[in-house]
């Protein structure tokens, strides 16, 4: 449980500026959808994904590393890899239970298969849309898991998109939907505490003294 009083004096030495942002940011957020990106081997594809992840309110990322392990680029990420929630995993079948435990159906994307196009799909359903590789696409293990497939429209001669670039549209469609629904999509009182002060911790600097300062105090 988030001890609301430290909460609020650490806001205090944040400015008026950022604690409006951060108070406006977190009435966003949802865990209603997830994101995972399967072994993606350019760095610059999975950065610029938790980027559209915190550009649309997404506040958890799932990552496999089952074959390429790299770090986030900072510089493509902007800075989301402060604000968003990232799962890391060595294996797809461990992404793929601590998903489904986590409650999502599992959604991949894909053009080669039985489908439901973006403007169709059931945004009301807890889903982690998944994302493969450059090449290959998505693995058959996820293939076989999936609840349900998601295809992008195309008209084109091109018959894929970039993953970074397939991953905006689908979050922006679905969670411009979820907006607009009466559905409990925000995080919890309780959630959206733990992630201000995950925040507040990640801007202020001497964290550390200052909790101490303020328990020998209170």
């Amino acid at each position: 449980m988030t001890d609301i009083k430290l909460l609020e004096y650490l806001e205090t030495y944040l400015t008026e500026n950022r604690r409006s942002r951060f108070s406006k940011v977190i009435q966003q957020r949802t865990k209603h959808f997830t994101v995972a990106t399967e072994d993606v081997y350019q760095l610059h594809n999975s950065s610029a994904v938790m980027r559209s992840c915190d550009v649309f309110g997404i506040q958890e990322m799932n990552i496999v590393e089952e074959v390429n392990s790299k770090t986030i680029d900072r510089e493509i990420a902007m800075g989301a890899q402060k604000w968003v929630d990232l799962n890391r995993f060595h294996s797809i079948k461990d992404c793929i239970a601590a998903v489904k435990e986590s409650g999502y159906q599992i959604v991949a994307t894909t053009p080669h298969t039985d489908y439901c196009e973006l403007q169709d799909f059931d945004f009301t359903k807890k889903s982690c849309f998944f994302f493969g590789r450059e090449t290959e696409g998505l693995s058959q293990e996820v293939m076989d898991a999936a609840d349900c497939y998601l295809k992008i429209p195309m008209v084109g001669f091109t018959e894929s998109l970039n993953i970074s670039v397939s991953a905006a549209i689908v979050l922006q469609e679905v969670t411009a939907k979820l907006r607009r629904s009466d559905i409990a999509w925000q995080l919890t009182e309780e959630e959206q505490n733990e992630k201000r002060l995950d925040w507040v911790k990640k801007t202020i600097k001497s964290y550390d003294q200052i909790v101490e300062r303020y328990y020998e105090e209170h």
